[in-house]
C-alpha cells in the first residue's frame, strides 16, 4: 500500500506499479464528458484555465447534492473511456493523475507514459463509501452543469487501485 499526497510529482508517480493499492489525500477535481469538453476547448484558445492543471488529479464523477450535514452525497466514478478523446490534451497540460473505473483507449495508454501520469481505479458502485473519504468540497468552475460542474474535493487516504502506470502496464490487457 503507498500513500500519496497531492500535488503530485513525476517522482511521486514513477514507483507506482499496475494492480498496487493506493491511499490518496489532498484536493482532486471532479469532472465528466461536459467539463472536459470545456476545459480542452479553454486550452485550445489559450485562455485560462479554472484551476492549476500541474501535477493534479483528476476524478471522473458527477457527485450527488449532499444531504443535511453531509459535505458530498454519494461520489462513485464513472467509466474512463467517456473521457478518451479529452484525457490526452489534459495530460499534456500538466495531469498527472486520473480517477475513473474500466479501461481507457491505447491513446490513452500512451498519454500516460508520455507524461509519466498515472490513471488510478476506483470501485463502480461504491460511492456512497467514497463519499465517506471526502473531508471538503467546492464547485470551481462550471456550476451551470449542475452535477457534472468542476469541484474541487478534501479527499483523506481515498481507495483506489494503480490501473495503469507511468511506464504503460495495465489491469486491462
Amino acid at each position: 500500500m503507498v500513500t500519496l499526497r497531492l500535488p503530485l510529482t513525476e517522482k511521486d508517480i514513477e514507483g507506482l506499479e499496475a494492480g498496487m493499492r493506493v491511499r490518496l489525500t489532498g484536493d482532486v477535481y471532479t469532472a465528466r464528458d461536459a467539463a472536459h469538453k470545456r476545459l480542452v476547448e479553454l486550452i485550445a484558445r489559450g485562455e485560462k484555465l479554472p484551476f492549476d492543471l500541474d501535477g493534479a488529479a483528476i476524478y471522473y464523477a458527477g457527485p450527488c447534492p449532499a444531504k443535511p450535514g453531509q459535505v458530498i452525497g454519494s461520489c462513485g466514478p464513472t467509466s474512463a473511456i467517456r473521457m478518451d478523446a479529452y484525457a490526452p490534451v489534459l495530460f499534456d497540460h500538466g495531469v498527472r493523475l486520473t480517477i475513473a473505473k474500466g479501461p481507457v483507449a491505447e491513446e490513452v495508454r500512451r498519454s500516460i507514459v508520455r507524461n509519466r501520469a498515472a490513471y488510478l481505479c476506483a470501485a463502480g458502485g461504491a460511492g456512497a463509501l467514497i463519499s465517506h473519504h471526502i473531508t471538503a468540497a467546492e464547485t470551481v468552475a462550471f456550476e451551470d452543469l449542475g452535477t457534472e460542474a468542476v469541484r474541487r474535493l478534501t479527499v483523506c487516504e481515498l481507495p483506489l487501485i494503480v490501473g495503469i502506470d507511468s511506464k504503460g502496464e495495465s489491469l486491462f490487457q
